[in-house]
């Protein structure tokens, strides 16, 4: 049961939030007091991919309208706060009485949300009444809470459910670690401090945890020796790299109660973007070093590029039978499988103890938790769980981070952190007073270059000029600058992301805007004189295409438009939608003042350029990765506009690969138009040397085709190189001609 709407697209998940009327007035009579920080109180309101519909102490028939009407994925009851003091009670809606089981479940009626929120205490019993009635999955706490822990783990179950589209189950672990992070470990679960510490006073949640199914059809294990629960699993061949989190609030002790909880979130963070992950190309690769000969037969060893939920991207080595490896569907289910429920992604690795929480404050920094007081955490993760973390923390839409504390990784600021987040999370850690630390205990301390310099070093006091050998002393005596102290902020501006090396990561998340880092032909310079300009741009195109067809790129983040599918979409419809976009990426330069009637402003053989047809007849083909396994002169151009029968036009196949890359390539990596064949002779969709029948329009590997005297793979690969007839259609043809020689004669 994922968080997406039930009968719309998958980018957007329905909130039915029922507040208290008196918890909405008291909050907003709150008021700073000396002794009593002020907590600043988020507003429930859509965002990201969350869309929420207020009531407050509603009718009865005011809210089964509404449930009806706007089909929520989750509802979320707030209980009344209680008269002079910080505990939530119970359901309260004006003249409804709603303390039984009974009456709760009397609310729904045939249309059930995926999730119900009880928030109130003592809830065990309407949580399993809920369940019962068919709600898949009820949050309840068993006991009384304060609103400040019932606040902080709201925002963080919405602030997950916002940023990513994420199973009810992952959702719930990542909140529940928040708590546990902020609430619990220091104490702000209960209004009294009667049960310090007890991790059971938290919310619970009565469902069961997703399963993914790695079981092969009926049809494909027909005639197969092994069945399905006898298949070997994959392997996945990934090395941990050790990776530093700078972690919102004060300096405190490395116990368990910090390094459990955040080691849980980054977990269950991981699994939603696995859970929701796509595999999107496999490859044929090597074994590991030392690994070729421990395989059994029928091992085989892909190479898999896959998106994860929030589109990142990662590659895995996997090795496992080729029955689960050229089976896309049951190999990405068998990555989720390993990865989620096999394998620990995060392992927390504690400070030495020679650490020692230094004489000064920490420095703070404005473009890290917006000034706000950090610590250092170092973790062990996956390479490919390092690279994911690096992606979503420029995002500024991504809010899942923010609600862990963490503030930067590996130097890199989390771009969601704002100044109301450090506020609340500081105020948990300030709200309990000092901390208590023992002798022997290892203390968290702030990095190298966010430490203020040691009190020592005087930059405006200069060596005391002295006589002999005394001046000699005393200039030695002084202490060496560290130069980790005076080291500003550090920004990773040229991170290697393998394979994807296209991309740059900073520009892979520009908030909502995300750019195709294309390779650009490096300039040489010659005595001879400069280049003619038409060479230059050959040159510069030719390299940029074979860049790009070696990069075999992935989806960019999606459009997220209305768009007809481009097979029924019209032409007017296909060219309003590329004008948005490359306005909204930031290319107006391609859009004339004219609008509509003047795009495109590209002219080939006398006529305005025909984007809608070079489009449809790329993507039928397999997109412009694909190159020169196209024949751009022979197939495309001839079902465009431009293209006349007198046609004398030379070089007209790199031409409309350059508009192509111009306006059109981006617009691609960003849209699921691509039309993903499988080679007509081996039925395998893996990398090759990929040919396209002139007739058919169907795809082959050239080195499938065994037949004598086609030539080599280079002559149809040329831009304006032969046209390639698949088997099929070369019988068909050859039975036409005699028929026609038959009846001729």
């Amino acid at each position: 049961m994922m968080f997406h709407a039930q009968s719309s697209s998958r980018n957007h998940c329905s909130l039915l939030a029922v507040l208290s009327r008196k918890f909405v007035d008291d909050k907003q009579k709150q008021a700073a007091t000396d002794d009593k920080p002020k907590y600043p109180f988020p507003e429930i309101a859509s965002s990201g991919r969350l869309e929420v519909h207020l009531l407050s102490s509603p009718s009865t028939d005011e809210f089964r309208r509404l449930l009806e009407s706007s089909e929520p994925n989750i509802v979320y009851l707030q209980g009344e706060k209680i008269n002079d003091s910080e505990e939530i009670g119970s359901l309260v809606w004006g003249d409804v009485d709603l303390s039984t089981p009974e009456a709760l479940c009397g609310l729904f009626g045939s249309t059930l949300p995926t999730t119900v929120y009880l928030e109130i205490p003592n809830g065990e019993n309407f949580a399993e009444a809920l369940h019962s009635r068919g709600v898949p999955y009820v949050i309840y706490w068993k006991h009384s809470f304060s609103c400040y822990a019932a606040c902080h783990f709201l925002q963080a179950l919405l602030s997950v459910v916002q940023s990513s589209c994420s199973h009810t189950w992952d959702a719930f672990q990542l909140a529940h670690a928040s708590f546990r992070l902020y609430c619990v470990r220091n104490n702000i679960v209960m209004a009294s401090n009667s049960q310090k510490g007890s991790s059971k006073l938290g919310p619970h949640l009565l469902g069961d945890p997703p399963k993914i199914d790695i079981a092969l059809s009926e049809m494909d294990v027909q005639g197969e020796e092994n069945s399905p629960e006898n298949l070997p699993a994959i392997k996945i061949y990934d090395d941990d790299v050790t990776m530093r989190f700078l972690v919102c609030g004060v300096p405190c002790t490395l116990d368990t109660s910090l390094l459990g909880p955040l080691e849980d979130g980054l977990n269950a963070l991981l699994n939603i973007e696995i859970r929701g992950s796509k595999l999107h190309n496999r490859t044929s690769a090597p074994p590991p070093p030392l690994q070729a000969g421990a395989f059994s037969r029928g091992v085989v060893t892909m190479r898999c590029d896959l998106s994860t939920c929030s589109s990142a991207h990662i590659s895995l080595l996997v090795s496992g039978s080729a029955q689960t490896c050229f089976n896309d569907q049951l190999l990405e289910n068998h990555i989720k499988n390993e990865l989620i429920e096999n394998s620990q992604l995060v392992h927390a690795l504690p400070n030495s103890g020679d650490n020692r929480l230094p004489p000064s404050e920490p420095r703070k920094s404005a473009s890290i938790a917006c000034g706000a007081s950090v610590f250092e955490v170092s973790m062990k993760v996956s390479t490919w769980a390092s690279q994911v973390l690096r992606q979503l923390a420029p995002d500024v839409s991504y809010r899942s981070l923010v609600m862990l504390g963490i503030a930067s990784i590996q130097g890199l600021s989390v771009a969601s952190f704002e100044k109301d987040d450090a506020e609340r999370l500081l105020f948990f850690c300030t709200r309990q007073g000092k901390a208590d630390h023992t002798e022997n205990s290892v203390l968290t301390r702030p990095p190298s270059w966010l430490t203020s310099p040691a009190p020592s070093r005087k930059r405006s006091e200069p060596c005391r000029e002295s006589k002999g050998v005394e001046s000699e002393n005393v200039c030695n005596v002084r202490p060496k600058l560290n130069a980790a102290a005076m080291r500003p902020i550090p920004h990773t501006r040229h991170h290697k992301m393998l394979p994807f090396s296209g991309f740059s990561e900073i520009e892979r998340y520009d908030g909502d805007q995300v750019k195709a880092n294309l390779p650009v032909a490096p300039l040489k310079h010659s005595s001879a004189g400069p280049t003619p300009v038409t060479h230059r741009k050959s040159l510069s195109s030719s390299y940029q295409a074979q860049q790009i067809i070696s990069l075999n790129p992935l989806p960019l983040k999606k459009h997220g438009c209305g768009r007809a599918p481009i097979q029924v979409c019209s032409e007017e419809e296909f060219l309003r939608d590329v004008m948005q976009f490359l306005i909204l990426r930031g290319h107006t330069r391609l859009v004339p003042q004219g609008g509509l009637a003047e795009f495109p402003d590209a002219i080939l053989n006398a006529k305005r350029l025909d984007l809608f047809n070079l489009y449809r007849e790329v993507v039928s083909r397999g997109g412009f990765h694909v190159g020169n396994g196209i024949n751009w002169k022979g197939q495309v151009f001839s079902k465009m506009r431009n293209h006349t029968l007198t046609n004398r036009m030379t070089g007209v196949g790199n031409t409309l690969k350059r508009h192509y890359e111009t306006y059109l390539l981006e617009y691609e990596l960003a849209h699921d138009d691509v039309d993903g064949e499988c080679c007509l002779l081996c039925h395998s969709s893996a990398a090759g040397d990929w040919v396209n029948c002139g007739i058919c329009g169907e795809w082959a590997h050239f080195g499938c085709d065994r037949r004598q005297g086609l030539g080599a793979f280079k002559d149809y690969a040329k831009t304006d190189g032969l046209e390639y007839v698949c088997p099929q259609c070369s019988v068909t043809n050859f039975k036409k001609k005699s028929q026609k020689t038959s009846n001729g004669y």
